[in-house]
């Protein structure tokens, strides 16, 4: 039997809200340790300064990520009672205007109009939400979802490195973090870009990039405003 053809699209809401929530995580949480670590060597204030990021990131990140989803979601359930009230006052311009969308992509008048008919009676909300609005049950916003996804992928991001800050040697602490972050960070772009279906290379060299410029600045931050040098 012939294999079903794989899609990603389904996978975009969660994914992104985790995805970003643990790079942030990772990113965030490591670089505040770094710049500590650069500014003192003592490992309880490192530890400390690490958890306090975590607390206030993930509550950050599921906060804004609700707000951003939800106004999004607000935008579309206005734009679906629009079109419940414009179904009911002027079905017939409704119908030719769906026709019109199916004619734009290929098919010719007499059967548009068949297609907007039949799409019509069985649930012309759905046709008109899928087919004008671009809006379905897969890609419609779920505030909630994507704020939990990304508050506790934060969490799971962030305790990465304040392990390594428990358990590392804190005169080498900052070379210690930067190392274990860029392996979190390349193996999580990595595993993220397989189930997006993307790149995994791009992916790689994109989260490298930019953790090591992130985790490089923090760590001159640190090293110009702290009281200890290695």
């Amino acid at each position: 039997m012939q294999e079903l053809e794989k899609h990603y699209v389904n996978r975009s809401n969660w994914l992104r809200a985790a995805i970003l929530g643990a790079n942030d995580g990772i990113l965030s949480t490591a670089s505040i340790v770094i710049g500590v670590a650069a500014a003192t060597s003592n490992q309880d204030d490192i530890i400390m300064a690490g958890v306090a990021g975590i607390v206030a990131g993930a509550l950050s990140m599921a906060a804004g990520e609700y707000v951003s989803v939800g106004s999004q979601a607000d935008i579309e359930f206005a734009d679906l009672e629009r079109e419940k009230r414009e179904l009911e006052e002027m079905p017939e311009l409704e119908l030719k205007e769906l026709a019109k969308i199916y004619k734009s992509r290929g098919l010719d008048d007499k059967l548009a109009l068949e297609v907007a008919i039949q799409l019509t009676e069985h649930n012309a909300l759905e046709a008109h939400a899928r087919d004008e609005l671009g809006i379905n049950e897969i890609t419609q916003a779920k505030p909630l979802e994507a704020a939990l996804a990304s508050g506790a992928a934060f969490i799971f991001g962030g305790a990465l490195p304040i392990i390594v800050a428990i358990f590392g040697d804190v005169p080498n602490m900052v070379y210690l973090q930067y190392i274990a972050s860029i392996l979190f960070l390349m193996f999580l772009g990595g595993v993220a870009a397989k189930i997006g279906g993307s790149s995994v290379k791009k992916a790689i060299l994109r989260v490298t990039f930019w953790g090591t410029i992130a985790m490089g600045l923090t760590a001159l931050i640190g090293y110009l405003f702290g009281n200890i040098s290695y």
